[in-house]
Formats: structure tokens, sequence, C-alpha cells
């Protein structure tokens, strides 16, 4: 099956006219994708979506466009054959190589994702599916190891990914799903906006909701209380401050969140500030809550850093923010 044509569309949703994803950084964002469609002479389309706040859409669209004419008259036998070669022949591209992570390894993965699309649609079965039913001994080569070696080999993965509980956890996932959270409060939602929104999603079997911090301290601390005491005692709350402050500035805001039982702080510094999200870690190492990093996060050698050196207790891989599926094969 050959890939004939590519088209990228630029998809934008005005959700700042109701302040929908609003942050600390992110005050009026519209939510938007650079959307991928590879077509080909077989019939099927391998489809992919690379997430953004609205501008910048068209940057990423762009070299979506132009990394996607690196594929265009291949084979998708030529990639199930080996789906890393397509993978170095776009992170090594010998002159784009040079932007590295950022919108380069975002288009990047966007052309890898439409491509393992592509394979999945050709074998009738979600993507999900197509990768769990994939031998170790192919997921393993499908991961580029050269900075990776040093923190996990490619035999230790192979004992990992051979365990004998991946029936029971496809099960699992097949029967219940994966647990699901919402972020209703957003910050610029009045409080009644948001107590409505965690009825309305308790009244479905949600019990994991998200707010955002980042404004004073003081009415951080009363958000925090407020969702607190609108989802009950007995359920989870998270925060997220989107990489507000500096590590003294989260130190001292988030000392003020040890009474309301959190399960997560979200990004309070810099997505890339491994070191900072050690120190944070070791010295609420005593509360209820772990650091949460990884959704701005673009390599897996990020990861490593913040995994191995023990920085955060949750991992948060955006799939669209580092080279597609290789890259999550390698962070997980």
């Amino acid at each position: 099956m050959k890939i004939t044509s590519a088209k990228v569309i630029d998809l934008r949703v005005p959700t700042s006219d109701d302040m929908l994803g609003s942050d600390p950084f992110h005050k009026a964002p519209d939510y938007a994708s650079a959307v991928l469609h590879l077509e080909t002479d077989g019939g099927l389309r391998g489809v992919s979506v690379v997430f953004t706040v609205g501008a910048g859409t068209d940057w990423i669209g762009y070299g979506i466009e132009d990394l996607a004419g690196l594929v265009i008259g291949s084979t998708l036998e030529e990639f199930t054959e080996d789906p890393l070669k397509l993978y170095r022949r776009l992170i090594d591209h010998h002159q784009l190589r040079w932007l590295h992570d950022g919108v380069f390894r975002m288009a990047c993965g966007a052309v890898l994702n439409a491509m393992w699309d592509l394979w999945a649609k050709s074998e009738g079965k979600p993507l999900w599916k197509l990768l769990v039913d994939l031998e170790p001994e192919f997921v393993v080569g499908c991961i580029d190891w050269r900075n990776l070696k040093d923190a996990l080999t490619p035999e230790e993965a192979l004992e990992i990914l051979r365990e004998a509980n991946k029936e029971e956890r496809e099960q699992e996932m097949s029967e219940i799903g994966p647990k699901a959270y919402c972020t209703a409060g957003w910050l610029g939602l009045s409080d009644q906006t948001i107590l409505d929104t965690v009825r309305k999603l308790q009244e479905t079997g949600f019990d994991s909701f998200k707010v955002k911090v980042g404004m004073n301290l003081n009415d951080d601390v009363a958000r925090i209380k407020f969702m607190r005491e609108a989802i009950g005692p007995d359920q989870s709350l998270m925060v997220d401050a989107n990489q507000f402050w500096g590590v003294g500035e989260a130190k001292s805001h988030v000392e003020n969140y040890r009474p309301f039982g959190l399960k997560w702080v979200e990004e309070p510094i810099a997505r890339d500030d491994v070191l900072g999200y050690v120190e944070l870690s070791e010295t609420f190492k005593d509360a209820s809550f772990d650091f949460a990093c990884g959704e701005h996060a673009a390599s897996p050698v990020i990861f490593k850093q913040l995994l191995k050196g023990g920085a955060i207790g949750y991992c948060q891989i955006d799939a669209v923010r580092v080279a597609g599926v290789n890259d999550v094969m390698a962070i997980i």
C-alpha cells in the first residue's frame, strides 16, 4: 500500500469565548490541532493530530507538511517492517535536526503517528490493540536506544515486556478502561460553573478532579478548599500550576496545600528543571502528594532524567509533543 498524498488541516476552536482551558500562562486559549491526513492507493487514510492552544498551529502545520513529503511514495509495508527506520530518517534529518525539539519533534511525531494509525487500520484494530499485540522483540526494536541504555538496557526492557500478566492487563483495559480525571477548575471559570461541572461528572462516575493554581497564594488556597469541599473528602484532587513558579516560589505555595489531601501537584516549575523537581520531591517527601510532570517534556532523554533521578511520582506523556508512538514506547 503506497502513500500517495498528504494534507494538513489547521483546526481551531474558540474556547477562549468561555474561558475553557485557561491557566496562569494561557489566559485565553483557543484549543486547536494540526491534523494530518496521509492518503494511500489502498483506500485507507492515516490520521494524526498535534494539539496547540491556537497561535502557532500554522507553524506546526508547515513542519508536518514538509516532513510528510518524505513518506509520499513509500509503502506501508516498508514502515511495518522497521518503524525505527522512518523514525531515524525524520529525527536525524541532516539539516532539520538542527532545530531539535519543539515544533520539529512534534511534526515528526505527527508523521509517525499517522503511519502507525494507517497500520492499525490496515489490520482492523484500534492502535492500542495493535501495539499490545506486537512481540516484545519488535517493540524493543522500535526504540532509539542511543541515549537511554544507561538507564535501561534493551535486554532489561525485554524482561519487563515478557512478564506474564499481559492478558490480565489487556482484559482490564478492555472491560474497565483507563482511569480518567477532569480538569473542572479552570482559572477563568466561576465557582458555580465549576460546581455544576463537578456534579454532572460525579453523576457519570467521575471521582477525580483537577484545579488550576498560579494566582496569588490566598486565591489558590481558597480555590483548592472550594474544590475539596465540592468533591468531598474521599475523591481524588490534583492541582496544576502550568510551570508558573520557580523552585523557591513553588515551595512556599505548595507548603500551604498540605491540608487538602492532594494526589499530585502538576508542573509547579519549568518542564525540564530536573534538579528543581528532585529538590521539591525531597522537600515534600512526607506529604500526601507526589509531583507530576511530562506534558511538556519533549523527548525520552528528559523523561529518563526525571524518572531515574526520582524527580516525579507521576509521569505524564503527551504523545503528540514527543516524536509519536516510538518515543512513547521508549518512555514507558
